[in-house]
């Protein structure tokens, strides 16, 4: 028979709901800002293969001109990522849903497990747990890439006042490839994350709207 089972409290899906569309905006101002110097590109010497963004991705969308605007929502929109990543930390370790978070030895194999599952190599169930090893690892190195972020972001915007953060990121420049990096992966695990919940299906969905999921279990234990 089917039983109603709490799955995820409502702290952990307010810190989930507040930060998607918060780092969304950040990535989308954030791209206002980088119009003004985009640099980065796929080529070698004078030869280049791939722009990120072509001029006619910027005029589609009206990008240019826009690096004050950017500059506003951006560090506007920081404090906001930054207030519910540090709430979110804290109510996880206070809470004791760390535990089911933080990768273990065995994160590592089992997110292989997990891959294979994902791919159809795999035809056995995975572990009945609230978190597998992927979703442990994946989740947790989010964490460390809003800090990185922040970090990251600090320094390229003040680079005079925090020049020792700047210089323990490698200097100016290459704290602005590893800003650009991190927000690439966060792309990168958007687009992961949102093709894992429609496989996964409603009542995976619904249990991070919600709060509870809708599980089989014998009558016996009803």
């Amino acid at each position: 028979m089917k039983q109603l089972r709490e799955k995820h409290p409502l702290a952990i899906r307010w810190f989930h709901w507040i930060n998607f569309p918060v780092l969304a905006l950040m990535i989308w101002s954030g791209l206002w800002i980088y119009w003004a110097n985009d640099v980065y590109r796929l080529g070698w010497g004078n030869t280049t293969l791939l722009r990120f963004f072509p001029q006619s991705f910027y005029e589609a969308f009206d990008v240019p001109y826009k690096l004050a605007r950017g500059m506003s929502w951006h560090f506007v929109l920081m404090w906001v990522f930054a207030l519910n990543g540090l709430l979110y930390v804290v109510y996880t370790l206070v809470s004791g849903e760390w535990r089911e978070l933080l990768p273990t030895r065995r994160s590592f194999a089992e997110a292989w497990q997990v891959v294979l599952h994902d791919v159809g190599l795999r035809k056995q169930p995975l572990p009945p747990r609230k978190f597998n090893g992927a979703q442990q690892l994946a989740y947790t190195a989010v964490v460390l890439m809003g800090a990185g972020s922040l970090l990251t972001g600090a320094a390229i915007y003040k680079p005079t006042q925090l020049a020792w953060l700047t210089t323990l990121l490698g200097g100016y420049e290459w704290a602005r490839l590893e800003h650009f990096a991190l927000t690439i992966g966060y792309v990168l695990f958007f687009v992961v994350h949102v093709a894992q919940v429609i496989k996964a299906g409603w009542n995976n969905f619904r249990a991070m709207v919600a709060g509870f999921e809708v599980v089989d279990v014998p009558a016996g234990d009803a």
